[in-house]
């Protein structure tokens, strides 16, 4: 597919591409050169109060916390805080 560079150094990308990319208007892409190709990358902007969530660390627990849900791992619900707090009191005995 060959697409031509215009006025103000833009190109337009085929509609198949952004569709496939799951591409909309604004959307930042990250551009670089690299071994004679341009490289265009989506770029997912996190806010900063949210990047905890997908640090490493975090995900490894999240999965984890999938798997126990899945094995039947959990416990309650419960109807209350004071109910949870009575539960886990005699589950410590």
């Amino acid at each position: 597919m060959t697409v031509h560079l215009g006025a103000k150094h833009q190109i337009t990308l085929p509609k198949g591409i952004v569709k496939q990319a799951r591409l909309a208007l604004g959307d930042p892409l990250e551009v670089a050169y690299e071994e004679d190709s341009i490289i265009l990358r989506p770029q997912i902007h996190i806010p900063r109060d949210q990047a905890y969530f997908w640090t490493r660390q975090w995900q490894v627990g999240e999965r984890e916390a999938e798997e126990d849900i899945k094995a039947g791992r959990v416990y309650g619900p419960f109807r209350s805080a004071k109910e949870m707090k009575r539960f886990f009191n005699k589950a410590k005995r």
